[in-house]
C-alpha cells in the first residue's frame, strides 16, 4: 500500500467542482469507494467528481488515443462511478495542465471516454472545448416531479441527457434524488436530467440532476444538450441554415456560451478556476 502523501488540487468550472489527482504514470489505484470518499463534502475533500490526470499511453482505455492526445481525463462521478465525459471537467482538466506547465496557451487535444476533445486555452483564462456532435435519438421520456410531468428531449453528448422545458425552475423540485422518468428502458444506464426556462432570445437558464452526483451547480455537456434542444424547439438547425447558432446558458454556478456549427460540431466556452492544492492522506484510498 502506498503510504506517501498524494498530491491533489481542487478546481471548478462555473462551480461544477472537482478533486484533481495528478497521476501521469497511472500508478494509483482509485477504486469507486476511494473516489466517493474523496468527493464526500464532509468526510473528504468534496467535489461533484474527480479528474484523474493520466498520460494516455499509460492508461489501457486511452492507449489507442495516445498518438493524438498526450493526456487522458479519467473522469469519475462523485459516487465513484465511471463517466464517459464531463464538459466542465475538460475545461478544469485543461486549466490544470496549463497551470502545471504541462501545456501552453493555445490548442490542446484531451482524450476522454467520449473521444478526443479539442480545447483552446485563451489568454486570460477562458477555455473553449470542442464537445463533438449531438445525437438526437427519437426515443424520449416523460419526466415527473411533484405531480407535474413534461416531455423531455433525448440528446446524447457522449453521455445521455433528457431536456425538459418548464415554466419555472422551481418545478424541478429538490433534485437530490433522480427525478422519475418513463419509460425507463430509454436510459438503461441512467441519465442526466435538465430542466430549462427561457430568459430571452437564444438565452436560457437551467438546473440539472447529474447522473451519479445529484444536483450540481453546472454541467457542461448538459448545457450543450440544452442549447441543442432549445435550438431545435425554436426551429433552428445550423445544418439546414448553414449559419452557426449560439445560445447563452445560465446555470446556478455561472454562464456558458454554446455554439453549434453547420457541420454539427459544438463548442462550449467558459471559465476554469483552480482554488486549492494539497496532499491526500493515503488511508482515504484504501478499500
Amino acid at each position: 500500500m502506498n503510504t506517501s502523501p498524494i498530491a491533489f488540487l481542487k478546481g471548478h468550472g462555473t462551480e461544477n467542482d472537482f478533486v484533481i489527482v495528478p497521476d501521469p504514470d497511472n500508478a494509483l489505484d482509485l477504486p469507486a469507494s476511494a473516489v466517493a470518499r474523496l468527493c464526500d463534502r464532509r468526510a473528504g475533500i468534496g467535489g461533484d467528481g474527480l479528474l484523474h490526470v493520466v498520460r494516455s499511453a499509460a492508461h489501457p482505455e486511452a492507449k489507442a488515443m495516445a498518438g493524438e492526445a498526450e493526456w487522458f481525463m479519467d473522469y469519475r462521478n462523485g459516487d465513484g462511478s465511471i463517466a464517459e465525459m464531463c464538459g466542465n471537467g475538460v475545461r478544469v482538466f485543461a486549466g490544470y495542465l496549463e497551470r502545471a506547465g504541462l501545456v501552453e496557451e493555445g490548442d490542446l487535444a484531451v482524450a476522454t471516454r467520449g473521444g478526443i476533445k479539442k480545447v483552446h486555452i485563451a489568454k486570460g483564462g477562458e477555455i473553449t472545448v470542442s464537445m463533438g456532435r449531438a445525437l438526437l435519438p427519437e426515443a424520449g421520456v416523460t419526466v415527473s416531479v411533484d405531480g407535474r410531468s413534461w416531455p423531455a428531449r433525448n440528446v446524447n453528448m457522449g453521455n445521455p441527457h433528457a431536456v425538459a422545458f418548464v415554466a419555472d425552475l422551481e418545478h424541478a423540485g429538490e433534485l437530490r434524488s433522480v427525478p422519475p422518468f418513463s419509460p425507463a428502458e430509454v436510459y438503461p444506464d441512467g441519465v442526466n436530467i435538465e430542466f430549462v426556462v427561457d430568459r430571452g432570445p437564444a438565452h436560457v437558464a437551467m438546473r440539472v440532476h447529474e447522473r451519479g452526483a445529484g444536483e450540481t451547480r453546472s454541467c457542461g455537456t448538459g448545457a450543450c444538450a440544452v442549447a441543442v434542444a432549445a435550438a431545435r424547439r425554436d426551429g433552428v438547425d445550423p445544418a439546414v441554415t448553414g449559419t452557426p447558432a449560439t445560445y447563452t446558458v445560465d446555470l446556478p454556478g455561472g454562464t456558458l456560451v454554446i455554439t453549434e456549427y453547420p457541420d454539427g460540431e459544438i463548442e462550449m466556452t467558459g471559465p476554469a478556476v483552480i482554488v486549492a492544492e494539497g496532499v491526500i492522506d493515503p488511508s482515504l484510498l484504501t478499500v
